[in-house]
């Protein structure tokens, strides 16, 4: 047996998991935690599940995650009891004999999640009609919790879509340069300067009451919606971690950051790098779609402005972590970071250039002007 075959059979015991582990693969997409896909023979049936061992370095206290994942999830099996709809629309976790949904130990935090049948990642995908699904998915999310109290969830990563404290964070590491790299950058800085007080926008608003926060899943790429492997429609959402109190624009805009790119979040051409204003359409298409009648006026006109805030928050994000050491982010090559950041700074810019036509775009869809 080999060294992961071990490890994930001392997680299943944890977990009271019985049944011969047969298969254990690693998942590599994602950014921050390890995970694994496992099959084990139960009752001379094989079933699949989703092995993650947290990482506490990026998420500090992995037992309040843990607590909103449990909370949110309750809520959302609820209500798809209450509509009548497939269990399989919502994620499932296994318990330990003690009642919890996690297990910390030596091997480190681990949590099971059940393995959703017949479902499929998509990491890119050119086709608006799977933006458009993956939009209806992370709404339907938004609209199951939206009668959540959001004040009940944990803040597990204080400010993590506070741009403006994003920006201060990485000016006084600016300053600090612990690791000898500003030198490098004086021209993504000076930029990023420039482009900050439309991104800070969010805030000025909150500070006024215009917009309040709701529970958001926070992490809305395309990668985190499970599609149905043989209709390609979306079946739900997955990577729960950072569900906490939030902005809707910022999983909005999170999505289009991601999924509307003609390029991936690491392309060093520059070149290649624009919104796709097709693809941005078809997912607007399908996330207001499902949540036009409960969201506000203000939460609807700020939905554009949402993509460009998300996509220059991600470029203070990679570029911080490469000044400091790249510590929080997985890297694949020295300066990896440094090429995130700049493929998202050429995002941004190009984003600015397109918000009135983004507006336009969502105002025809919501169906009133701005």
């Amino acid at each position: 047996m080999n060294d992961i075959l071990i490890l994930m059979r001392r997680i299943a015991d944890a977990f009271s998991l019985e049944g011969e582990i047969l298969e254990a693969k690693v998942i590599s997409n994602g950014h921050i935690n390890n995970t694994y896909a496992v099959t084990l023979r139960l009752d001379g049936e094989d079933r699949s599940f989703v092995f993650q061992r947290i990482n506490v370095f990026v998420f500090k206290k992995p037992r309040l995650i843990m607590e909103n994942i449990e909370l949110v999830t309750r809520h959302v099996e609820e209500k798809l009891a209450l509509l009548g709809r497939s269990r399989d629309e919502g994620m499932h976790f296994l318990y330990t004999p003690q009642g919890e949904n996690y297990c910390e130990n030596e091997d480190g935090f681990w949590r099971i999640s059940e393995y959703v049948p017949d479902s499929v990642t998509v990491n890119f995908s050119e086709d608006p009609n799977v933006l458009r699904s993956a939009g209806r998915a992370f709404g339907r999310f938004q609209t199951m919790l939206s009668d959540f109290d959001a004040t009940k969830l944990h803040e597990t990563i204080p400010h993590f879509h506070d741009t403006r404290s994003r920006i201060e964070q990485l000016w006084q590491h600016v300053k600090e340069d612990p690791c000898k790299r500003v030198s490098e950058v004086t021209h993504e800085l000076e930029r990023i300067r420039a482009l900050s007080p439309t991104a800070v926008r969010f805030g000025e608003l909150v500070d006024r009451g215009e917009l309040t926060y709701r529970v958001t899943h926070n992490d809305t790429k395309i990668n985190n919606v499970l599609f149905d492997a043989i209709t390609g429609e979306a079946k739900t959402v997955i990577d729960l971690d950072t569900v906490m109190p939030g902005l809707v624009a910022h999983d909005f805009g999170d999505a289009i950051r991601f999924g509307a790119s003609t390029a991936a979040e690491d392309e060093p051409d520059l070149s290649k790098v624009s919104l796709d204003m097709d693809r941005f359409r078809a997912y607007a298409e399908g996330f207001i779609g499902e949540v036009r009648s409960s969201l506000t006026r203000c939460e609807l006109e700020t939905l554009a402005l949402g993509a460009f805030t998300m996509t220059l928050e991600l470029v203070v994000r990679f570029l911080d972590d490469y000044l400091t050491g790249d510590q929080y982010f997985k890297t694949a090559y020295p300066g990896h970071n440094l090429v995130r950041a700049r493929c998202q700074l050429a995002l941004a810019e190009d984003m600015l250039e397109k918000l009135d036509a983004m507006n336009r775009i969502v105002s025809e869809i919501a169906g009133f002007a701005f």
